[in-house]
């Protein structure tokens, strides 16, 4: 499985951190937006994706890449791409491995892995609790709810399109919609809150994407 790394993305939303891409054979066949309203399917992303699998680098030369950041550096792992897996079950080796390469630096990311399966669910506390943070991305706000109650990482949640003020979930969990989205902060580079493994909040997206009305349909089931 490839992965390249962009050293300084030229994307506004995420300012001009480091972000990786990885192959879409990473995605697990369970995400619901996969080739159905997946923000990453069309635009100048979709063709960084689309290449990935020929001009990318193999896992351990990625690491290494990720081990040569300067300290304290923030980037972002798989602005399109999942955690690698074998089966639908997370890869815990390579994990580990940039698990590890992260080590001094601040990464984060975020995964639609299955996650009643149980090595899944290991695996993302794990790096977790080792200082990468993987948030579990919830498909509506009754999941946020259940991933929110799993206790093994911060939750990310997709919203209906015009939802711009923050909300709750049937819970009572406090959702704060992206402050990039409403303007509140000008990028990842300078909000920073999904790099926060240790939030309480869950942090809500607005569907958004050429595909965005396939994708709000999955956010209000």
């Amino acid at each position: 499985m490839k992965i390249r790394l962009t050293k300084k993305s030229r994307n506004k939303k995420t300012g001009p951190i480091p972000v990786s891409t990885t192959e879409r054979k990473s995605c697990p066949t369970t995400c619901p937006f996969k080739k159905n309203g997946c923000y990453a399917d069309s635009g100048p992303l979709a063709i960084v994706w689309d290449e990935t699998p020929t001009i990318g680098k193999a896992w351990n030369d990625f690491c290494n890449d990720i081990k040569n950041l300067k300290d304290g550096q923030l980037w972002r792992h798989n602005q399109a791409g999942d955690l690698p897996h074998k089966r639908q079950i997370i890869d815990s080796a390579k994990v580990e491995k940039l698990v590890n390469a992260n080590k001094g630096k601040n990464g984060f990311t975020y995964t639609h892995h299955d996650l009643s399966i149980k090595e899944n669910r290991h695996a993302i506390k794990q790096a977790n609790k080792k200082g990468f943070t993987v948030n579990l991305s919830a498909n509506n706000l009754k999941q946020a709810d259940e991933y929110k109650s799993l206790n093994i990482g911060p939750v990310a949640v997709v919203l209906p399109i015009d939802q711009m003020t923050n909300t709750t979930t049937p819970n009572g969990n406090k959702v704060i919609v992206c402050p990039v989205v409403t303007g509140k902060a000008e990028s990842c580079a300078t909000c920073k809150l999904c790099a926060i493994f240790t939030r309480k909040s869950i942090i809500g997206f607005p569907a958004h994407g050429t595909s965005k009305k396939k994708a709000e349909r999955v956010a209000l089931e």
